[in-house]
């Protein structure tokens, strides 16, 4: 947002998250993408919420998978932001070199310090975004903790 004033942009990014790999399964497409705004939304039944920006392919994926998975990554996340952040076109083979695990609604990767299978529980827009709902149907984490990863970003305004 170009005229944002820069007092809310700088507190909008004073908020601290974590970083996850967003994924999805369907029939015929696997795919992920680097997601930042993911958040606990209720205690009971466990659900998630995740923010992705308007018009992304993995939206309709999304629809038809009826679902989602999230992969919270750890603290030393530079390979999978190496691997995810640019994005993948919808025809595009998103896990290539990783080693996967397919589950219900999604894929598990590498290197994260806990994964989450969502059933679809609802989508609302949200400006510039649609913030997904998502029912926790299955989870895992390593045997040993891992930290996850947090970031504060640079600006409130962009990624």
């Amino acid at each position: 947002m170009a005229d944002m004033l820069p007092e809310i942009s700088q507190a909008l990014s004073r908020i601290p998250s974590g970083c996850a790999i967003l994924t999805v399964r369907t029939d015929m497409n696997r795919t992920g993408m680097l997601a930042s705004w993911v958040q606990q939304s209720s205690f009971e039944p466990p659900m998630l919420s995740v923010g992705v920006k308007k018009g992304r392919p993995i939206e309709k994926l999304i629809e038809e998978a009826d679902g989602f998975v999230i992969n919270v990554l750890g603290e030393q996340p530079g390979q999978m932001f190496k691997h995810f952040g640019r994005g993948f076109e919808p025809d595009e083979e998103a896990f290539s070199g990783l080693a996967t695990q397919d589950v219900p609604h999604g894929v598990v990767i590498p290197d994260q310090v806990g994964w989450m299978d969502c059933r679809l529980d609802g989508r609302y827009t949200a400006g510039d975004h649609h913030i997904y709902f998502g029912v926790v149907q299955e989870a895992e984490v390593p045997e040993r903790l891992l930290e996850p990863y947090v970031h504060v970003r640079k600006a409130g305004a962009s990624y």
